[in-house]
């Protein structure tokens, strides 16, 4: 296998498409309520990749759940001016930062100028027609607690209806909102969506993981990447703490702590997103030399290195053929890795 010079910084490259690798990374810290762990990886991932829209989104997000709200709403708004992403969601998003924050003279004023500059979707006009009605309440000055809860409703009562969604990214937004609710009411659509063909695993694992943080005590069946099986959400270990995982990362950390520690650090993060893929599933066979070996031969392809998977094979005391099943899969999950959104 070729070693690369350890001393040579020019010769440490970030592997393919590490800003959508931070993306999921900053939506999996913002679904586990790590929010400025979210924002680190969000404000990376936005100085690779500038004109990104889930990495702008991503980011309004975290800094709306950490509680800054003046960042997202600035944020929001240079978007809005820049053209990034979807314009009406922005402005969704705009409005949702401004209820927070109690400007609903800004609220009024942005929705009036929407009305007469755009035109409107017919599936959003009742929408924006109840904001304005109620923020023009809220801003006469006169409190009223029954128009600002109305305001909020208008972000909380919306109807899943997760696989109508033709934007994964909209599924992603409405499962991170889910995360702050009471999810009982939504149940019989989220067990179905644990169980469709259609479900993306990413999506199934937020699910599975609000489930979780929620303690729900019944069984509920999951499908994906052509595993089947029923578990309890509530006695799941946590989502990040699987000890398939760090079996696999011992045994790979083992043969490449010393030899190379960039790759070494890089298979683990690809470890850590893959198993946020799997969860609540493991890994088959469960043999973690045989997944470290795959792991280790994955990430010397992506440095574009030499790895021989018969000179692998043996480093790991495993058998070649299982070796290149257990790389094809790991292939079909990067595939997957993200929604493309």
């Amino acid at each position: 296998m070729t070693k690369r010079n350890q001393n040579d910084s020019s010769n440490i490259i970030p592997f393919p498409g590490l800003e959508k690798r931070l993306l999921e990374k900053g939506l999996e810290s913002l679904q586990g309520k790590k929010f400025s762990d979210a924002i680190q990886l969000f404000e990376d991932a936005k100085e690779l990749d500038p004109e990104s829209s889930d990495i702008h989104i991503g980011l309004v997000l975290a800094y709306f759940e950490a509680g800054a709200l003046k960042k997202a709403k600035n944020l929001a708004k240079s978007m809005l001016q820049e053209g990034i992403g979807d314009y009406f969601e922005i402005v969704d998003l705009y409005l949702m930062i401004m209820v927070q924050l109690h400007e609903y003279g800004e609220i009024a004023a942005t929705i009036e100028a929407l009305l007469q500059e755009r035109e409107i979707p017919k599936d959003k006009l009742e929408h924006f027609a109840k904001m304005l009605h109620f923020s023009r309440r809220m801003a006469e000055g006169s409190p009223d607690p029954a128009a600002e809860e109305q305001l909020r409703e208008e972000y909380r009562d919306k109807e899943l209806n997760l696989l109508s969604y033709q934007d994964p990214k909209e599924q992603v937004l409405l499962l991170a909102k889910l995360a702050n609710i009471n999810i009982r009411p939504y149940l019989e659509e989220l067990k179905s969506y644990l169980i469709s063909e259609e479900g993306h695993p990413f999506l199934k694992t937020m699910i599975i993981n609000i489930l979780k943080e929620q303690e729900y005590d019944k069984p509920v069946t999951v499908k994906k990447l052509g595993m089947n099986e029923e578990f309890i959400p509530s006695a799941l270990h946590d989502v990040h703490d699987h000890k398939q995982l760090r079996a696999i990362e011992a045994a790979v950390k083992d043969k490449l702590e010393h030899e190379d520690p960039v790759l070494l650090e890089n298979i683990i993060a690809l470890l850590q997103r893959q198993f946020f893929l799997l969860y609540p599933f493991k890994l088959q066979p469960d043999q973690p030399d045989l997944w470290a070996a795959a792991y280790h031969l994955v990430g010397c392809s992506f440095y574009g290195m030499d790895g021989d998977p018969g000179d692998m094979a043996g480093q790991y005391g495993v058998v070649e053929d299982t070796l290149e099943a257990s790389r094809i899969f790991i292939g079909k999950i990067e595939e997957i890795s993200y929604p493309n959104i």
